[in-house]
């Protein structure tokens, strides 16, 4: 499988130029679907309107109606995962990715008194592949969870996206409860049966002791762009990234349990990252708006002041570094032993793909948010049945140890 390491292009200077399509800079990034020179979408009319009705839009503003608008956005009603598709995932290409995950919130349940319920919610789930690796994991170790009460809760905008979830993780035989106009708009149980709902938004999501995964979640929510007199010539903020490490903060703050977000980003430190990508290729983000992906990298300095005073933060550190320290060498061999050559070549690739540091290794990062007192000590939310929580390392920052 191919990808594209995501990589900076030029900026995007006039608000108003965000609906013709252009040469930027002198540059043109070609897309794996020509010609999109001239190609007018449906989208692109829709902004041109919708500037002639109110004026010039910010790129932020832009960026979220290419992206979800309800009736032409481009994740709202499109499958872009996989070869086939625009970009490809962590999850699409290894198994053992979402496998060390699902080992992550065991080894935090465990770490943290074993308490006798939990909640995984996962923001934007793509094709369902992460989670299916992670229940799988969850299966695998059943005797391990076997009195906890596990819930699924997916938040997820694409109703096309939803589907392919659903045909994932359920049984063909299991009807979905459908319901769109409630906040809760599909209801199911999965092929392991554990409950799943689907919801388009994280509020929504019923608070109680809960993990949370985002991979490459924050990277397409919409950024600002500003051109500061500063060392930095450009500045690119996301205030939704923002509002959902709050919001994710305090529920972790209230009723325990931790969040792994996993992107790639910076530390503060890189200034114009907003960039297209469509058929596996960069893409100028003002041609044939709606038929490609738009991104930016995740600024973690930001994420860490938003949960600052409210939770702990772990990272970022590369992803090489988090699945070494999860074990991946060792889940590598055990699969190796058991696969004939043509697999054995797949997770090879596979495994140098997610750790090379020229391919996804030193470009993704993965960041936590924990409790204070899951690092430092004091009391945590308790019932009848949690057992008394340990202060071990936490799994992918430190060495994995099982106690």
């Amino acid at each position: 499988m191919s990808v594209l390491a995501r990589v900076g292009v030029g900026p995007l200077c006039v608000a108003a130029r965000a609906v013709m399509p252009c040469f930027w800079r002198g540059k043109y990034f070609s897309s794996g679907r020509e010609p999109v020179e001239n190609q007018v979408t449906p989208m692109l009319r829709h902004l041109i309107y919708k500037i002639k009705a109110t004026g010039p839009i910010t790129v932020a503003e832009y960026m979220k109606e290419v992206l979800t608008n309800p009736a032409k956005g481009y994740y709202v009603y499109r499958d872009m995962l996989g070869e086939k598709g625009d970009f490809i995932t962590s999850p699409e290409i290894s198994q053992i990715f979402g496998e060390l995950l699902g080992i992550w919130f065991i080894s935090e349940w465990m770490a943290t008194g074993k308490n006798a319920a939990f909640q995984l919610v996962e923001l934007g789930p793509g094709r369902g592949t992460l989670l299916g690796d992670v229940l799988r994991v969850f299966s695998q170790l059943g005797s391990v969870l076997k009195n906890c009460d596990i819930s699924v809760h997916l938040v997820e905008v694409s109703e096309k996206l939803s589907e392919v979830q659903a045909s994932a993780l359920m049984e063909e035989k299991v009807p979905l409860e459908r319901d769109p106009g409630s906040s809760v708009y599909m209801k199911g149980v999965t092929k392991s049966g554990i409950p799943i709902s689907w919801y388009r938004d994280l509020q929504d999501v019923p608070e109680g002791y809960g993990f949370y995964l985002a991979h490459e979640f924050f990277d397409v929510l919409p950024v600002h762009k500003f051109q500061p007199d500063e060392t930095r010539d450009h500045v690119e903020v996301c205030p939704e990234a923002g509002v959902t490490i709050q919001e994710l903060s305090q529920r972790i703050a209230r009723t325990g349990g931790a969040a792994l977000i996993a992107d790639y980003g910076h530390d503060g430190t890189k200034t114009d990252t907003f960039r297209g990508f469509c058929g596996h290729k960069l893409h100028d983000v003002l041609v044939a708006p709606g038929t490609a992906d738009l991104t930016a990298d995740v600024d973690f300095s930001y994420l860490r002041r938003m949960a600052e005073g409210k939770v702990a933060s772990l990272g970022p550190i590369k992803q090489q570094t988090f699945l070494k320290n999860m074990g991946i060498d060792v889940r590598l061999k055990v699969l190796l032993d058991k696969s004939d050559e043509p697999s054995r070549q797949q997770l090879l690739q596979g495994y140098d793909m997610l750790m090379n540091p020229k391919k996804m290794g030193e470009r993704f990062h993965f960041f936590a948010l924990l409790p204070h007192q899951r690092l430092h000590g004091g009391s945590h939310p308790t019932n009848a049945c949690q057992s008394k929580p340990s202060l071990s390392p936490v799994a992918g920052f430190g060495e994995l140890a099982w106690r």
